[in-house]
């Protein structure tokens, strides 16, 4: 039995060997192992830029959460010894308007920076169509003392205004740096703080202007270069219209207008001249100054100007028409001019192309 089962195993050894031959007399190799990579992960998704889907009311501009800061009215000085002031290139619309003596004063309204902490002034008193100004806009009102007749308006009609003299001194300071009284300064954090110590409310319904990215003045008079003229022959304002920018650049007397600051020059995409009636009240030069009834204007937009109105809408708000309607702003910011109707509008504005 052992030599039969010897017998069988060799005779199974002698096929196993004989089986490489039947291939050709290649001999099999294994085939390598094939290297899987893993899968590679996703790429990283892109993040989408924040929409920018709500407009300043004041000045058109694109931002990303909705602005309803109530308005803050700053009264700027104007006069030569003040000069560079501070902050108003944060602010969203200048009302510039004659005081006493043919000087003007400035009438910054602040809704919609973000520059808290900037110093702005230097900050002068108020009269009562500069109230009236600031308070077309629903705006807390911030100044250093005032006319009698703006006094009574402030104080009997319940305005909310902070005041250096009266209410709201620990919210402004004196600087050092420049002699009373053109020295005195504030910030929208100091005045916002006021108006809260004050219970003013903080947030409110801003007014909206009408905003196009084409503006009014498709039909409009090449104007470039533009002087205006209030009521000294030694005072003269000028602008400069930079296409590639799309803004009016400011000068003072033939020199650039600038901010302390940040020494940039003042400028603004919208520049609007109205003519309005101008009485004088005592001798001391004070003004009333109509705001109510309208009259001629001019909108300066992309390099272009067109006759225009000026009228006081149902809201409160002074707004430039024509034929009736609404002129939209080109988006961003707005400088208004006041002069005195004694004379035409045109005697105070001229411009080239």
């Amino acid at each position: 039995m052992n030599k039969r089962m010897s017998t069988i195993a060799a005779g199974l050894l002698s096929i196993l060997l004989l089986l490489p031959a039947c291939g050709g007399g290649q001999a099999a190799v294994a085939p390598e192992p094939t290297s899987i990579a893993p899968p590679s992960a996703p790429p990283a998704p892109t993040a989408e830029p924040t929409p920018l889907t709500f407009a300043a009311p004041l000045t058109g501009i694109q931002l990303e959460k909705q602005s309803a800061a109530r308005p803050i009215a700053v009264m700027i000085n104007n006069l030569a010894p003040a000069r560079p002031q501070s902050g108003l290139t944060n602010a969203d619309i200048v009302w510039e308007v004659l005081a006493e003596g043919g000087i003007t004063r400035l009438v910054a309204i602040f809704q919609s920076t973000d520059a808290a902490a900037d110093t702005i002034g230097p900050i002068r008193s108020i009269r009562p169509y500069l109230i009236d100004l600031g308070e077309s806009y629903g705006a807390v009102l911030a100044h250093a003392g005032g006319s009698m007749d703006a006094y009574a308006i402030l104080q009997q009609q319940a305005k909310p205004y902070l005041d250096e003299i009266s209410n709201g001194g620990g919210f402004f300071w004196r600087s050092k740096e420049r002699k009373a009284p053109h020295n005195l300064y504030s910030s929208l954090e100091k005045l916002r703080a006021g108006a809260e110590k004050r219970a003013y409310k903080l947030d409110s319904v801003v007014p909206v202007y009408s905003f196009t990215e084409a503006g009014a003045v498709d039909a409009g008079e090449p104007a470039s270069t533009i002087s205006l003229t209030f009521q000294l022959k030694s005072y003269k304002v000028g602008y400069a219209y930079d296409a590639e920018s799309g803004l009016y650049k400011r000068s003072i007397n033939d020199k650039p207008h600038v901010d302390m600051n940040n020494d940039g020059q003042l400028a603004a995409s919208n520049l609007v001249v109205l003519s309005a009636s101008h009485k004088t009240l005592d001798n001391e030069g004070r003004l009333a100054v109509n705001l109510e009834d309208g009259g001629p204007a001019m909108l300066f937009q992309k390099g272009k100007v067109v006759q225009a109105e000026w009228i006081r809408a149902a809201d409160g708000m002074i707004r430039i028409v024509q034929g009736g309607h609404e002129l939209p702003f080109v988006p961003g910011k707005t400088y208004f001019h006041i002069v005195p109707n004694a004379t035409p509008l045109e005697s105070h504005v001229s411009w080239v192309q």
